[in-house]
């Protein structure tokens, strides 16, 4: 039997190459098979009758991230924004793991050479793959303490701080704390605080990214947690971009200092932080043009 490329076969039935992966996956076409990542289909396949399932959300990259998701699909988009992300969120803030062995802990639960490595950053990583898949599920709801606590929760539980009884994981921090050495709230006053700043910001209608970078200066300089607070920060950003239909990007740890600097200097001016969020947002969008995502 002679078998056909899935670009053959989108070409064929005038469907996306996607749509013919995410029906090779589903098992709805009779006789495909992979060898590697390649799908072989038979030359003689028919062409699924095409199911109108309601929508997750109005926002395409959202709907597909939802999708892979669910399928634990890999290749995708899914695959790689969860490595990207992980990887330079956790890199940061000084994980000692290198993107490669993030992809194998991701991919296979392994982690090949650990000599170097710190127990807690494998967890970390583990646990992080784990808010991603939460703000996934969670794009559309509103942004509430409740949820920004349980993102905590799941980014630091089973590490050694999380063994700590002053730690307070999944809650507000109990200990004043610094941030590049600069003061934050005090732990008395945080919970008000993170009342106010949440109000604010769902008071309004239509976010912009502008809003979201703004949401995120105020909740860094509250400084809410004990630790983790960064990561936090920056997958709730992606969170609310997803929430409404912008484009999210990944502050990749090589332009980290012009993203410390954004923040520092936000009360001074404004654009440093907005454009090096711009300039990731852009990088970001070139992973959808090579997925060929709309946007």
């Amino acid at each position: 039997m002679k078998y056909l490329s899935v670009s053959e076969v989108a070409k064929k039935w005038s469907l996306s190459d996607r749509s013919v992966r995410n029906y090779c996956a589903k098992g709805r076409i009779k006789g495909a098979f992979l060898t590697g990542k390649t799908w072989n289909i038979p030359e003689d396949a028919i062409k699924p009758n095409r199911i109108d399932e309601k929508k997750f959300s109005n926002n395409e990259l959202l709907n597909i991230l939802k999708e892979e998701k669910d399928m634990r699909l890999k290749g995708g988009i899914y695959h790689k924004t969860q490595i990207a992300l992980t990887y330079n969120s956790n890199h940061i803030e000084g994980s000692t793991l290198t993107e490669e062995q993030t992809r194998l802990i991701f991919e296979t639960n392994t982690i090949g050479e650990t000599k170097g490595v710190k127990v807690d950053d494998i967890v970390e990583t583990n646990n992080h793959f784990k808010c991603f898949d939460l703000i996934i599920d969670n794009a559309k709801k509103p942004l509430t303490e409740k949820f920004i606590k349980e993102l905590h929760f799941t980014l630091k539980v089973g590490t050694s701080d999380s063994l700590k009884s002053w730690f307070n994981v999944g809650n507000y921090k109990n200990r004043p704390n610094e941030v590049g050495g600069n003061e934050t709230c005090q732990p008395e006053n945080v919970a008000k605080e993170m009342k106010q700043l949440l109000t604010t910001y769902n008071s309004l209608k239509d976010k912009t990214i502008e809003d979201i970078i703004e949401f995120h200066y105020h909740f860094e300089n509250i400084h809410p947690f004990q630790d983790g607070n960064g990561r936090i920060g920056r997958l709730i950003m992606f969170k609310e971009c997803l929430a409404n239909n912008i484009v999210p990007f990944i502050i990749e740890d090589e332009i980290k200092i012009y993203y410390y600097r954004g923040l520092r200097e936000w009360q001074n001016e404004k654009g440093f932080l907005i454009d090096t969020c711009l300039s990731a947002q852009d990088k970001y969008k070139k992973y959808l043009d090579y997925f060929k995502i709309k946007y």
